[in-house]
């Protein structure tokens, strides 16, 4: 007896009934070709470039159109039905009749109980979200994942069908702009599309997972990072040696006197500036810096020896420190040696360093509580720091007008899905329903 989602009797028809199979051919195609031809690779270039486990799917994105398709001589849902129907359950007659009238959508996650259900709301309608039952789907996505699918209805339940993408951002943002053009409208205008559009732009959805897809799978993105000032991150751990007959505590009695440089022990002083807007000159990379109550940490200076340490995130905070040594504590110095790393070679000297043991090790415990009290102190000077997704503005002051309260919901949404997809560690675990709460946008984390 066969079950739901079992296709193999009627792709074994497909395949007995004169131009079908052809036509099922010209549709998949229809959804692969402008991807393929746009970057010069074959179907087997596919697989081997985003993994054999994406080509079943990919397949059955033009599948599931092919299954709505209306020829001169009627529908292939219908004719097997009629012929063949008899041999199927009736919950798979009922299956294949509702995947053949359902158009693919885009969706945005939410509410999600691993191995039972989640919440998809159609980003593309004004529909009331829906309650989907879902097995597999539910244990891999997110809260806030956007995903094309088709939610099909079943007897008092809807489901989804087997071919689901996952949009990346900018995959939502290359599956609207060609619709929102064609259709000329204003930016804060939504893009809404009926059944019947739906049903005839399927193509397109594949195609826009795919030319994002393909492309960042041909050119990997290497992540940027930058300090508070907007420097490239590159580590510099500088070494001035003392000058002979020099004591510590004639170079720590200088090192006092910079007004920057905040002792933390006799031999230890961390360099500070006050805290000020994003420098205009980051971008959208990673920002790497410390940061206290009310000033950034630019570097840290420690004497240990006869040496002096200093280590900084920047050629420029390199060049300015030395300057500031230079000018309290010249004579008592040689010039620095200095080591020069990049994010990638600090992260693999951190991983070949052997783990710590006995009694300096925190227990995991009280290691994620530290984390996430640091967590609720960055995010609460957070809401009152300007952001560039939201013009510059605070949360807080962008929160006041119905406009930013839209840029700010999806700012939310996109720091809660970053978090949950971190698998790993307390931040995939961090509850940001304060901050909606804190806000008052709590009746838009639905």
């Amino acid at each position: 007896m066969t079950e739901r989602n079992d296709i193999s009797d009627l792709l074994a028809f497909i395949g007995r009934e004169g131009d079908w199979r052809e036509r099922l051919q010209d549709v998949v195609a229809e959804h692969l070709l402008p991807a393929l031809e746009e970057f010069e690779i074959d179907q087997d270039g596919l697989a081997d470039l985003l993994g054999e486990q994406w080509s079943g799917v990919l397949w059955g994105c033009g599948f599931e159109d092919f299954l709505g398709q209306r020829y001169e001589d009627g529908n292939i849902v219908d004719l097997y039905l009629k012929r063949r129907g008899w041999k199927e359950t009736a919950l798979n007659r009922e299956y294949f009749a509702a995947l053949r009238d359902t158009p693919v959508s885009l969706y945005e996650v939410s509410d999600v109980q691993p191995g039972t259900s989640m919440v998809l709301r159609d980003l593309l309608s004004d529909a009331a979200p829906i309650t989907v039952r879902e097995n597999s789907a539910t244990r891999t996505l997110k809260q806030w994942d956007r995903i094309t699918v088709r939610v099909v209805p079943e007897r008092d339940h809807h489901i989804i069908s087997g071919a689901l993408l996952p949009f990346r951002a900018e995959a939502v943002d290359f599956l609207f702009a060609g619709p929102r053009d064609t259709l000329k409208l204003k930016k804060r205008e939504a893009l809404r599309l009926n059944r019947d559009q739906l049903m005839g732009c399927a193509p397109i959805f594949t195609a826009a997972w795919l030319f994002v897809e393909i492309d960042r799978a041909l050119t990997p993105i290497e992540p940027q990072f930058t300090n508070s000032d907007g420097d490239d991150v590159l580590f510099h751990d500088m070494r001035f040696p003392l000058a002979n007959d020099v004591t510590q505590k004639v170079v720590a009695e200088q090192l006092d006197r910079v007004r920057d440089f905040l002792p933390e022990g006799p031999k230890f002083w961390n360099w500070l500036a006050p805290k000020k807007k994003q420098s205009s000159k980051a971008g959208g990379g990673i920002m790497l810096d410390m940061q206290m109550e009310r000033a950034a940490v630019l570097g840290s200076l420690e004497l240990k020896g006869k040496t002096l340490l200093v280590s900084v995130n920047s050629a420029e905070r390199a060049a300015k420190v030395e300057a500031l040594i230079s000018a309290t504590a010249g004579d008592l110095l040689k010039s620095p040696l200095t080591t020069i790393r990049t994010v990638d070679q600090m992260r693999a000297d951190q991983r070949s360093e052997e783990p710590r043991e006995g009694a300096d090790e925190i227990p995991p415990d009280i290691a994620r509580q530290l984390m996430q009290d640091h967590l609720d102190k960055h995010y609460r000077e957070t809401l009152d720091a300007p952001i560039p997704a939201l013009g510059g503005k605070s949360p807080r002051q962008a929160a006041r007008t119905a406009d930013g309260r839209e840029e700010v919901i999806e700012w939310l949404k996109m720091l809660e899905n970053r978090s949950a997809t971190n698998r790993e560690g307390p931040i995939a675990e961090y509850d940001f329903g304060w901050m909606w709460v804190e806000l008052g946008l709590q009746d838009h984390r639905k």
